[in-house]
């Protein structure tokens, strides 16, 4: 499916650098655009399907494409591509897929193009490891999500979540109803990335739109706001109830946890039964501070932090960060901090500090079935690239496992395909030849992995 001349509603900025009445008069104009977002989904969401025309994956004038490489004994296939801006996934239990493709506006340093967005629903009829049906659907404002939960697809705009029942088709002739609404618009980190218990809830990721809260935003030595007026609405995760429709975040929902500037690889843990996320870290922290921090602590800095959530924990954004170098958790320099100074507040210490900037956006625990035994339980995490760590190379571009058991990490994680970024080391993600997004696993153990550069969808099993 192609669109010449695409038109879109770019939604105003909370305002990284104005005071919180800016952004409370945005906050509240967004709840009352919920009701036309929900009117707009509904209306798209129609019974009818139109197939996507599968663009070239290989643009004239452009060298072919690099293959990925897998651990010894498992294979890859190309299950989809040239499918635009795909990013998370959901695999249904007859083996059917569902992506989200991403609404976006036009990216030159990304390497990314405008583009509407939509759900795709793709199956394969032979069972060769190949999408031979591919259709869109849904809405047009699509985000990041996709989740399918006790017979329900569920998926977000940066506004609203809903769901549609799912029926005996590939293409739900249902339609779609909103759960919750009434987030923050932002202009950036308005990923709705879910998650869902056995107790009947859901969890939405609220990301805060700026850095690390400055007084004027991305500006050399500003001091952060105290109290930062973000964390009131973002910065957060809130639960909802799975079955109840038409939640207001402010009326309905509960903040289950504080403290994380932006998730968008979040999943519950079925066998800690409790919630775990990989927290996006700020940016720019030596261009900012360069008394405190050099080009190479720029690069190196903050840990993206791989955390287990129960109720009412704070995870330390803005206040401070985690130095995966060192395992310690530091004052930030808008809140006084130096490189040096541990953190004043009492906050979680993650799990695992990946390295700085990698860009975690999805999670999946594995059931293992039909893996060797090692992955049973274990965390597959994939990293989308960094785009800030110049002038060094940009690093990330990675699907990591994490060996866990009963919701503990059992041993190091390792790096399970290390070349989505190409053949070459880049120093620009439009360089890269894959910026991979999603994770899901099939019902044979399969595991899905979707990148939204080139709108490939490998599967990846034991030989």
């Amino acid at each position: 499916m192609h669109i010449d001349s695409p038109l879109f509603f770019v939604p105003p900025s909370a305002g990284a650098g104005g005071n919180s009445r800016s952004m409370i008069n945005s906050m509240q104009n967004s709840r009352k655009v919920l009701i036309l977002f929900a009117t707009a989904a509904l209306a798209a969401c129609t019974t009818t399907s139109n197939p996507v025309t599968e663009a070239a994956a290989e643009r004239p004038g452009e060298p072919p494409l690099p293959l990925i490489t897998v651990p010894e004994g498992f294979q890859a296939t190309v299950f989809a591509e040239g499918l635009g801006a795909t990013r998370h996934i959901a695999v249904r239990d007859n083996g059917d897929v569902y992506v989200a493709r991403q609404f976006r506006i036009e990216r030159k340093m990304f390497g990314q193009e405008a583009a509407w967005g939509s759900l795709l629903a793709l199956r394969d009829e032979d069972g060769d490891g190949v999408a031979d049906v591919i259709e869109a659907f849904g809405p047009t404002d699509i985000g990041d999500e996709v989740r399918i939960h006790n017979g329900y697809l569920y998926f977000s705009s940066e506004q609203v979540v809903y769901r549609m029942a799912l029926d005996d088709n590939l293409v739900p002739q249902t339609i779609a109803e909103p759960l919750a609404g009434g987030f923050p618009m932002t202009s950036s980190h308005g990923s709705k990335t879910l998650a869902f218990d056995n107790a009947g809830n859901f969890y939405v990721n609220s990301g805060t739109p700026v850095n690390n809260c400055e007084s004027k935003s991305m500006s050399r030595e500003a001091p952060g706001l105290d109290p930062c007026p973000y964390l009131e609405r973002s910065a957060g995760v809130w639960a909802f109830k799975d079955d109840v429709l038409h939640q207001d975040q402010v009326r309905d929902g509960e903040r289950y946890i504080t403290g994380t500037r932006n998730i968008v690889a979040m999943a519950w843990n079925p066998w800690a039964d409790k919630l775990y996320f990989v927290m996006h870290g700020r940016d720019a922290i030596g261009m900012l501070w360069p008394d405190f921090y050099t080009k190479q602590d720029n690069a190196e800095l903050p840990a993206e932090e791989f955390h287990v959530a129960q109720a009412g924990d704070n995870f330390g954004w803005p206040y401070s960060y985690f130095d995966p170098r060192t395992n310690q958790r530091l004052q930030s320099p808008e809140y006084g901090g130096d490189g040096k100074t541990k953190a004043a507040g009492h906050y979680k210490d993650p799990l695992i500090g990946f390295p700085a900037h990698w860009a975690p956006n999805d999670l999946l625990f594995h059931s293992g079935n039909n893996w060797p035994a090692k992955y049973a339980q274990g965390a597959f995490i994939v990293f989308h690239g960094s785009w800030n760590r110049m002038p060094f190379e940009q690093d990330g571009y990675k699907l990591v496992f994490v060996p866990m058991k009963d919701g503990k990490v059992t041993g190091d994680w390792e790096v399970f395909i290390a070349d989505f970024v190409g053949p070459a080391p880049v120093k620009s993600p439009a360089k890269a030849a894959y910026r991979p997004t999603g994770l899901a696993e099939g019902p044979d153990g399969a595991i899905y992995i979707t990148e939204d550069k080139r709108g490939r969808i490998w599967k990846v099993s034991p030989r």
